[in-house]
């Protein structure tokens, strides 16, 4: 293919935005006109992708196919079934259209990069660039070269190199560039983007541009100063409700960590400033992505702490629904489950809440509570979900100690007070007394129904003291 025909295209994956987009910004330098996504439902439902973030994929795919027009670059939408099809369709598609080069940003899971890989055998080139962490993965490394297994050294050390190198955000869009897409006239607008998959309605979440519009400034104004006292109570709206553009990368987050630095300068050298509790979530999203680059296994399901891989999980299916359905007889723990299944979306306080009690008082392995997550979750993200999942079961890297077992009860009374979550989500239980909101046993004597509301499943003393025993025996047996 001669150098005069050659012609580019940008690769859309998980990084659905204009705005610091370096795979985008240098397709554009590079004379490509169309940028194409390709949908892999079979691969999809593997991964137990939620419906709801599978619509709000969708509706962002569509408002970006505008986005592009307007510079002038065309979206295509084409449809395979999993990721070898999906490398086929490309490499059909640019043979096609004379495609000499392909530009995209790294995705870090380990299927991902396989694909990748195999695609080096493809009639393009394909050029890869990072955008999903604030600091690239492979570049924050402990003195022995290696991957902290600590989260505050590594948080110590990404700060020390984010003073030295400062945010990499790429401008995408140059004037030359717009005065060209302003002087194309296209009359095409795309193809037509519809999944072969199942999808929920997710429009109660805005379009990322109307969240960096209004909610992120409103946020770093009026939120950031109290989020630390506010982000662990979950009948308050103290948190920045980000996650799922991050995770679909409709926003990035560098850019956000570049306008947390100009409303607050000092951020990045004093770690006691009021917003860095929101800084420091940011932090822990590159640790988790930083831990997938370098232990890819995570992905298939490995514990980080391999003494725990083969640990005697109880199966008992039917625990495992009723904490699925949140009829577990813990008011926390089944509004919290409650919310997840009918918004797609859990506060992060009850994540830990609900994964410690999946995974201690019932002795449930993670993985299928990790699993339920991604099919619900409109922020399901591979890195983030394991990462709190062997967190909260003790199995993963800086998790807590096995013989941590959150209190439902305690935890309940700590964090909605007055139960004003717990009767959103339970509105049975909207006319017990606030003093009796936190305790199970309770619902079977305030109520003549006595199928108003479950007993609980489990005792919490009993629970904990069989997860510790589990654990100690365990470890006893694998020293």
């Amino acid at each position: 293919m001669s150098a005069a025909n050659s012609k580019a295209i940008f690769w859309l994956r998980r990084d659905l935005r204009i705005h610091d987009n370096p795979a985008l910004h240098v397709a554009l330098k590079s004379g490509a006109t169309e940028a194409i996504f390709i949908s892999t439902p079979k691969q999809w439902h593997d991964h137990h992708l939620a419906p709801i973030q599978a619509d709000f994929i969708q509706r962002h795919l569509v408002a970006l196919a505008q986005e592009l027009l307007e510079i002038g670059v065309k979206l295509i939408h084409l449809t395979a079934t999993d990721y070898d099809a999906q490398r086929e369709t490309l490499s059909r598609y640019c043979l096609q259209h004379s495609i000499s080069t392909v530009f995209a940003n790294r995705e870090p899971e380990i299927n991902e990069i396989e694909r990748d890989s195999k695609l080096q055998h493809a009639p393009f080139e394909l050029k890869l660039f990072s955008c999903d962490t604030i600091l690239p993965v492979g570049s924050v490394l402990n003195k022995q070269g290696q991957m902290f297994k600590v989260f505050t050294p590594f948080k110590n050390a990404w700060l020390k190199r984010l003073q030295l190198t400062g945010i990499g955000l790429v401008q995408t869009l140059s004037d030359s560039h717009h005065k060209r897409a302003a002087m194309e006239k296209r009359t095409d607008n795309g193809t037509p983007i519809e999944f072969d998959y199942p999808t929920r309605d997710s429009s109660q979440w805005p379009l990322a541009s109307q969240v960096m519009q209004h909610v992120v400034p409103q946020f770093l104004e009026t939120k950031l100063d109290d989020y630390a006292l506010k982000r662990d109570y979950p009948g308050i709206k103290g948190t920045s409700g980000l996650s799922p553009y991050l995770a679909i990368g409709a926003i990035s987050p560098r850019l956000l960590a570049i306008q947390l630095v100009q409303h607050q300068p000092n951020i990045l050298s004093d770690t006691s400033a009021k917003g860095f509790a929101w800084f420091n979530e940011l932090i822990w999203r590159d640790f988790y992505k930083h831990l997938l680059f370098h232990f890819p296994n995570l992905a298939k399901g490995d514990c980080f702490q391999a003494r725990y891989q083969h640990i005697a999980w109880q199966h008992n299916h039917a625990h495992f629904v009723a904490w699925c359905e949140g009829r577990t007889g813990y008011p926390l723990v089944d509004a919290a489950m409650k919310q997840l299944v009918n918004t797609g979306w859990m506060h992060n306080r009850l994540r830990m809440v609900v994964a410690s009690f999946l995974t201690k008082h019932l002795l449930v392995d993670w993985r299928l509570g990790e699993r339920f997550f991604m099919s619900q979750l409109i922020d399901g993200d591979l890195s983030a979900n394991n990462g709190g999942w062997q967190w909260a079961a003790s199995t993963g890297c800086d998790a807590q100690p096995y013989f941590r077992v959150f209190n439902p009860i305690l935890q309940s009374k700590k964090f909605d007070p007055n139960g004003e979550f717990i009767r959103k989500y339970l509105p049975e239980l909207k006319n017990v007394p606030d003093k009796h909101i936190h305790f199970p046993h309770v619902y079977l004597e305030l109520h003549e129904n006595r199928d108003l509301y479950c007993a609980p499943i489990v005792d919490h003393k009993d629970a904990r003291q069989r997860a510790i025993e589990l654990f100690k025996q365990h470890n006893l047996n694998t020293s």
